[in-house]
């Protein structure tokens, strides 16, 4: 990766407001920003425009890279479908407006037994794909945040079905991690889906006692071969952003400048400028 690609998912300073993060974003050096949209639209309830969350960007030189906030309902009741979908319509279109391309989602699962259960799973992103498809928005499927899809080989077989170029995988090494995911399965099936990659790295303890956002560290400071998993993703043609992601209480303790310096030195490694 080089260094124009890093960027930092703004949950990683959720101790601080928008315009602080910012602030810290740019002292650190980050030129990228994915929202935690619950942020965004806090933000935007308490008065602000999205014309001022514009100017911000623009005065901190940061460009918005995509966001996240909600699951995407795919076996809930009908009601509950629609309005989740309106939602994720409304993020789409926020993103698009803050020159973001990438709306990172999870999914619900069955409240009983189902034969086939990824079929609803695949026919609600097909929908939902279709639905924000002039947004120039993807959905990006992050296996592990869902009951359902636990795997990169589960969250790739989806993609392939929706077959739609707006509608790929976000791949996170702390979920890599902790679930049934294996290195062989960045291949040829799943390696091109791959339409983002969170940043992270992991305590080195076993994947069925570790948790997924707790056990989080710094990249460098953990027991993942981050440079061969991200290079094995550059090898299917990825050349999209690396967004670190921290849920990490000792960072959230910290001023945001300090959080985010800490950040961005740790990803230099990786860099190959």
């Amino acid at each position: 990766m080089r260094s124009e690609q890093l960027a930092i998912n703004s949950v990683s300073t959720r101790q601080a407001d928008l315009q602080t993060s910012l602030d810290a974003y740019q002292q650190a050096g980050f030129v990228n920003v994915e929202f935690w949209l619950s942020h965004v639209w806090q933000y935007l309830e308490q008065g602000g425009t999205r014309a001022a969350l514009q100017r911000l960007l623009g005065r901190y030189n940061l460009q918005c890279i995509g966001g996240f906030e909600t699951p995407l309902l795919c076996l809930y009741g009908a009601r509950e479908r629609r309005t989740n979908h309106d939602r994720i319509l409304e993020n789409a279109e926020l993103l698009a407006e803050l020159g973001g391309r990438n709306l990172v989602v999870g999914t619900d699962g069955p409240e009983t037994e189902m034969a086939d259960p990824l079929s609803p799973v695949v026919e609600a992103f097909s929908q939902v794909g279709e639905r924000i498809a002039s947004t120039g928005v993807t959905l990006c499927l992050e296996f592990n945040w869902s009951p359902l899809v636990k795997s990169l080989r589960t969250a790739g077989h989806i993609a392939r079905c929706v077959g739609r170029d707006n509608v790929g995988v976000l791949f996170d090494p702390a979920h890599y991690h902790c679930t049934p995911s294996k290195f062989d399965q960045l291949d040829d099936d799943n390696g091109p889906w791959i339409k983002h990659v969170h940043v992270d790295d992991m305590r080195d303890k076993p994947a069925e006692l570790s948790n997924c956002n707790s056990d989080r560290l710094l990249p460098g400071q953990g027991c993942l071969d981050l440079p061969a998993l991200f290079g094995r993703i550059e090898d299917y043609g990825y050349r999209g952003y690396f967004s670190i992601e921290m849920f990490s209480d000792e960072l959230w303790a910290l001023p945001a400048e300090r959080a985010a310096g800490l950040m961005y030195a740790s990803l230099a490694y990786l860099c190959t400028d």
